[in-house]
């Protein structure tokens, strides 16, 4: 098996982003980034999975940890360079067992969206998977109502998988985009 790792954890930024870990300090946006209806309409959870307390957000960035240490994801909060509080989420996750594949997930507040946010914190995400970390082929699952998101990956270069569906949640549609080198 291919040796990959997350650790040490690696800050990605550019120009006016900083994608930096997630620590306590953030329980109030995970909490709201993972309850908010806007947010939350096109993900689906389980009743287990899904965040309604202080306690709750903070057993989430547990598990962020602890998969990081575990070498099984990395997330990363995302913030505008001067400001500590992150405005949203982004990780790569679900790697495939020869960990050339990997998923990636994301959110943000509302009231950061549509400023190319998402689309700047991506592309870094993206920069890292296909040169840090070698993978051939980063995945997106997105609700088929989704069309911000879907815009976003097409924006990023990932294309409709027509012959692949999502057994946990057949409103899903799976997007990808495959390394070039």
């Amino acid at each position: 098996m291919i040796n990959m790792k997350l650790l040490p954890f690696i800050e990605l930024k550019d120009n006016r982003l900083l994608l930096r870990r997630i620590t306590k300090e953030d329980v109030e946006m995970i909490l709201f980034l993972r309850s908010d209806e806007d947010v939350n309409a096109f993900i689906k959870r389980n009743e287990d999975d899904k965040t309604k307390s202080i306690e709750d957000a903070l057993n989430f960035i547990v598990k962020i940890d602890d998969g990081l240490k575990a070498n099984r994801f990395i997330s990363w909060g995302i913030s505008l360079i001067g400001s500590k509080a992150i405005v949203g989420t982004i990780c790569l996750w679900n790697f495939s067992e020869d960990l050339l594949k990997a998923e990636i997930g994301y959110d943000l507040s509302p009231e950061f969206q549509k400023k190319g946010i998402m689309n700047d914190a991506m592309q870094l995400v993206l920069q890292y998977g296909f040169e840090s970390l070698k993978l051939s082929r980063i995945e997106a699952y997105t609700h088929r109502d989704n069309e911000s998101s879907k815009a976003l990956l097409v924006r990023n270069g990932f294309l409709l998988n027509q012959n692949k569906t999502d057994e946990d949640n057949i409103d899903n549609q799976i997007f990808q985009l495959v390394s070039s080198s």
